[in-house]
């Protein structure tokens, strides 16, 4: 099964937490804070495996939760940070935040990496907040939560040279003549229902990588037939075969279609180098209009090829002047994959509403703060209302009329506001 889109949910792992501990030890009446700090969440990491040409795994899992990191111990033992989480994608795959477009990759080399979602930074042990006027902090930190995403993954298909045409064109027969590709063939529009690679060999120095695109119809650039479901994968490749029907009614009316939808799809496409030859040369009808037919693309400047994808005739021509042609285009524009993502938004900004029951703040500072803050203690508690009045959240709840007794809500946290 060829699947070339995905929707998949991220999250790094959460850090592990620190702890409150003192140190005890026969003959040392006062050995002090010795809490450890937690260990590091495991990052949620794309990696390209070129052994893969399909996103299917994605479909039957689609969430995907690093390991959290391991609880600080005594005597101011760490805990262990916990393993990457290494998701294997395909040669080609486009990785993009699904709720607001960013582009955070394009993946197209074995064994490159992309980190998607940080796991979360271990919380300090108490032993981090002792200070000469406080020598037994009942203080610490939990874990910081790990990021989370959720992720939009298109596969381009990486081929050297792209075969486009109408339906029944013979682009599956050429695929299938030149290379070990098994391509479905038959004599009906939209015999093939998914992209096909194949390899061909010119010689012992000399081979292309050709994908067989599914056929496009007028409108296919605003998902008319099969069309914008595959137009992404000429994107990728660097020269076109563009095949027209030695059968058609019009094969010139075809040649003009094609382009103007690769052209509205992506007016990079309308820029590639292309090669057209007309298929099906073998058959006494399409010979006997192969002349008008040339006469006529070169009229438009274009020098045709003429050949039988089922009798092989005239293919190895054209394999050597797209290796020729594939000499001289300029290669494909990547991005390249990034090994760090962050959001850029200010950490500081927040807003507050009215809700039922009382307040909502939201701020991604205050609910990773919130998440990491030990409530049983008072230190930490102290620690993060320090924070609120500084972050500037106190005042704004006072302007906005916020009465004693009311509940602030932060995350999964519910607060008790008193003066």
């Amino acid at each position: 099964m060829f699947v070339d889109e995905a929707i998949i949910k991220v999250r790094g792992g959460r850090g592990g937490d620190g702890m409150v501990h003192f140190h005890r030890e026969k003959y040392v009446p006062h050995g002090g804070p010795d809490g450890g700090d937690g260990g590091r969440g495991g990052n949620v990491v794309l990696e390209v495996k070129p052994t893969l040409n399909t996103l299917v795994a994605f479909r039957y899992k689609d969430r995907y939760h690093a390991q959290d990191g391991a609880r600080g111990g005594p005597n101011n033992m760490s805990g262990k940070s916990a393993p990457d989480l290494i998701i294997p994608v395909p040669p080609g795959t486009v990785v993009m935040d699904a709720e607001t477009g960013e582009l955070l990759g394009d993946l197209t080399q074995p064994g490159q990496r992309l980190i998607v979602a940080h796991g979360g930074r271990g919380g300090r042990g108490n032993q981090h907040f002792a200070t000469p006027s406080n020598q037994v902090p009942k203080m610490a930190e939990k874990g910081e939560p790990g990021e989370e995403r959720i992720l939009r993954l298109e596969l381009k298909l990486i081929a050297d040279v792209g075969i486009v045409g109408v339906p029944n064109a013979g682009k599956s027969s050429l695929l299938a003549a030149v290379t070990n590709a098994r391509p479905k063939i038959a004599d009906y529009p939209f015999t093939t229902l998914e992209p096909n690679l194949g390899v061909a060999e010119l010689d012992i120095n000399t081979t292309l990588v050709l994908a067989d695109i599914p056929g496009l119809i007028e409108g296919a650039h605003q998902g008319v037939g099969l069309g914008d479901a595959f137009l992404r994968h000429i994107q990728r490749t660097r020269v076109l075969i563009h095949l027209l029907d030695g059968l058609s009614e019009d094969p010139l009316a075809d040649y003009s279609q094609i382009n103007t939808e690769l052209a509205l799809f992506d007016e990079k496409l309308a820029e590639k180098p292309q090669l057209v030859a007309l298929n099906k040369i073998d058959l006494p009808e399409v010979q006997e209009r192969w002349p008008e037919i040339q006469k006529q693309l070169r009229n438009h400047g274009v020098e045709p090829y003429a050949i039988s994808a089922l009798a092989r005739t005239g293919v190895k021509e054209l394999l050597w002047k797209a290796a020729e042609m594939l000499q001289k285009a300029p290669k494909v524009e990547e991005i390249p994959a990034l090994p760090v993502y962050r959001p850029g938004e200010d950490p500081r900004a927040f807003t507050i509403e009215r809700v039922p029951g009382g307040w909502r703040v939201h701020s991604k500072a205050l609910e990773r703060a919130a998440s990491m803050t030990y409530w049983e203690y008072e230190a930490p508690v102290r620690r993060f209302q320090k924070l609120i009045e500084t972050l500037g959240v106190e005042e704004a709840l006072r302007k906005a009329g916020i009465q004693e007794g009311e509940s602030v809500f932060i995350g999964d946290y519910e607060l008790e506001w008193q003066d």
